[in-house]
């Protein structure tokens, strides 16, 4: 899959939430491995902040990103959509300290987004696989955010709120392509009991019944009401009974956990890289959404390249058989066993290395370790797979090594091994030359790596 920016900027305006500013934020397209930046042109040299987990500096009522003392706020409506429509690309200019708040949700940026349409870049997207569970959980609250391995990403919320009109609720989305029909219109909450407090950290000046699902959910005296609405700017209202009191009714009985699972979403887009895994968030908020994003985002900082993913039930892209008809190495040199992902750009080959390799024989023999030059003759080998098999005639051609670069032996290779070969090309090829980025992995571990040139060459 190729990473996805906006085909034409588009523009959204609307007062902010917290600030009660009239503010406009534009999305532009953006170059391939750019990210989401956020750019704030209202400031004195227009400063930029990336939009990344150790980038958050608050989540009192949403999260804020900052560096210095540039912050925008607010920002995870915006980050939800833009995450669920695969954008991997995009600077988003705003001219004041927050995003627009609009109407709560994040149906305007998904309508946006359909409307100016996505185009693909050169560059591959690059997921995060959840290979191992991973669980954050907050002991103050017993919040908790866990990660489990899947093939897809998919959310699931569960909300507990110690109120008698929103107790228990629960929301899942299993395919992101669902986000737009499913959660992208839920609309942010709040709860009447709340709102004094918050105006009075400076909070909500833009809230309002448009933009917010109110709750009344415990009585509060006339008066009290009378005081809040004065703060708020609204007529006074006389609630006789305990509910939700916007003019329009809830979109769905769950609307508040499918919004919480809409933050959650815009929080993870904060990890940087497209993720597959299940996310599994018990009583979320931005809080405890971020501590879990920056513990994941401290691995994928960590983690040059994961290994590729092998099922050994699956059946190969290419056997034995496919790989003698494309490479002309037999025994005792033939060094990979099957292919098991190849596209015009990458390929992954598997070596299963036993005792009975020829070279253990003198490799050494009261300690058997594959010879690292033969670990990268194995990635020469998957590489010459890749450029071969989309040859008319592959068998009347050949691949030679012209130069190798930049080889590093981190871990040894022994027998019982699965070396996993993991290579891609590293630009276009010309003039029948390839070059060529190679790892090779046993299990998650890096055994080698190299990058090399080869050339493709008509046999006599």
């Amino acid at each position: 899959m190729k990473q996805l920016t906006l085909k034409a900027p588009f523009s959204l305006s609307g007062k902010g939430l917290h600030s009660g500013m009239n503010i406009t934020a534009t999305f532009n397209p953006a170059p391939d491995n750019y990210g989401y930046k956020f750019k704030r042109i209202d400031l004195e040299g227009q400063p930029v902040v990336d939009a990344l987990a150790e980038n958050v500096v608050d989540t009192t009522r949403g999260t804020v990103i900052g560096k210095n003392d540039v912050k925008i706020s607010t920002i995870e409506h915006a980050m939800a959509a833009l995450y669920a429509a695969g954008v991997d690309n995009c600077l988003i200019e705003v001219n004041g300290p927050e995003m627009p708040i609009l109407d709560g949700s994040a149906i305007e940026y998904v309508k946006k987004l359909d409307e100016v349409g996505l185009v693909e870049q050169k560059a591959d997207k690059d997921f995060y696989v959840i290979k191992e569970k991973m669980r954050f959980k907050d002991e103050e609250t017993g919040s908790t955010v866990t990660i489990y391995p899947d093939d897809h990403f998919s959310v699931e919320v569960m909300v507990e709120y110690n109120s008698k009109v929103l107790p228990n609720q629960f929301a899942m989305i299993d395919d992101i392509a669902d986000f737009s029909q499913e959660v992208a219109s839920a609309r942010t909450f709040v709860f009447v009991r709340e709102i004094e407090q918050l105006l009075n950290y400076g909070l909500i000046k833009g809230g309002d019944l448009e933009n917010a699902i109110v709750i009344y959910d415990e009585p509060i005296e006339q008066s009290k009401i009378d005081e809040i609405c004065d703060l708020v700017g609204v007529e006074h209202m006389h609630l006789s009974h305990l509910g939700y009191i916007n003019p329009t009714p809830l979109k769905w009985d769950n609307e508040p956990a499918r919004h919480k699972l809409m933050d959650v979403i815009g929080d993870i887009a904060l990890i940087g890289r497209p993720l597959k895994g299940r996310v599994v968030a018990v009583r979320p908020g931005h809080s405890i959404n971020n501590k879990f994003t920056r513990m994941v985002r401290k691995q994928v900082r960590h983690t040059e390249i994961q290994s590729p993913y092998y099922n050994p039930n699956i059946e190969p892209v290419i056997d034995i058989n496919g790989i003698r008809k494309l490479l002309p190495h037999r025994y005792p040199f033939l060094l990979i066993d099957k292919i098991i992902e190849i596209d015009k750009q990458h390929c992954v080959a598997v070596k299963n290395v036993t005792v009975n390799e020829p070279f253990f024989t003198g490799h050494f023999p009261s300690e058997p370790v594959m010879p690292g030059v033969l670990q990268v003759e194995a990635m020469a080998q998957a590489a010459g797979v890749l450029v071969l098999n989309y040859l008319e005639e592959p068998e009347k051609y050949s691949t030679y090594f012209l130069k190798i670069d930049n080889v590093k032996f981190r871990h040894k290779v022994v027998p019982g091994a699965t070396l996993l070969l993991n290579v891609s090309l590293m630009t276009e090829i010309r003039r029948g030359c390839a070059v060529v980025k190679g790892y090779a992995f046993v299990g998650d571990k890096i055994a080698c790596e190299a990058e090399f040139m080869a050339q493709i060459i008509k046999n006599k």
